[in-house]
């Protein structure tokens, strides 16, 4: 069994998809992604969720990031449940779903947990830079629907720390004032942001936040 922690490399992957083979690292290219499992095609949570990263497309998008979904059913079924979250979701699903039949990714990124059920995938969310190097874990049990308000927020904060000597707080939305790293010395604080910032405490300062250009 696949045991991944942040920092490490996305494991590498071939499998067949709704939109044709992929190789994941290939896929991703420059990008970052998204790969996030689902229980399986015709279910209720699952339907909504493909439906809502469908409508999220021009979000991802504008943050390089790239979707791709994984079920354990195979590419038939895949088609014809996208039919169903495209009727019912108002939307159209444009990213791929990984028919996983043998569980080859589901065991790779360890997305069966025998305790919740046997067959089925928990709802597992990887996100992945663009060294592809996963920088986030999030699992949920199969009867609770993720939050992609929530992941996007997490990637935006993943890219600003990435290449910003910062730190986000607690809540902390798009354009909000961020913490100042500990590594970096008070002195050398003006230097690396000109924004400015706030000594709340010698170990807590926080400043505006830099540009992401």
């Amino acid at each position: 069994m696949a045991t991944i922690r942040l920092g490490d490399e996305a494991p590498n992957f071939t499998a067949e998809t709704s939109e044709g083979t992929i190789n994941f690292h290939e896929w991703l290219g420059d990008s970052w992604g998204i790969l996030f499992s689902h229980p399986a095609d015709y279910t209720p949570v699952c339907t909504t969720e493909l439906g809502t990263v469908a409508r999220y497309t021009d979000e991802f998008k504008k943050r390089n990031v790239k979707v791709v979904a994984l079920s354990v059913d195979g590419v038939e079924s895949h088609h014809g449940w996208i039919k169903d979250i495209n009727e019912t979701q108002n939307t159209t699903v444009n990213f791929p779903i990984i028919a996983d039949e043998d569980g080859k990714v589901s065991e790779l990124y360890d997305m069966i947990h025998p305790n919740a059920d046997s067959k089925l995938t928990v709802r597992s969310v990887f996100v992945i830079d663009n060294n592809k190097k996963v920088k986030l874990m999030i699992t949920y049990p199969a009867s609770t629907g993720r939050n992609f308000d929530e992941l996007l927020r997490v990637v935006d904060s993943l890219q600003l720390t990435a290449y910003h000597k910062v730190a986000t707080p607690a809540n902390w939305q798009n354009g909000d004032d961020c913490v100042v790293v500990p590594a970096i010395a008070t002195a050398d604080i003006p230097a690396i942001f000109p924004k400015g910032f706030k000594e709340v405490k010698p170990y807590l300062r926080m400043t505006p936040q830099p540009n992401l250009d």
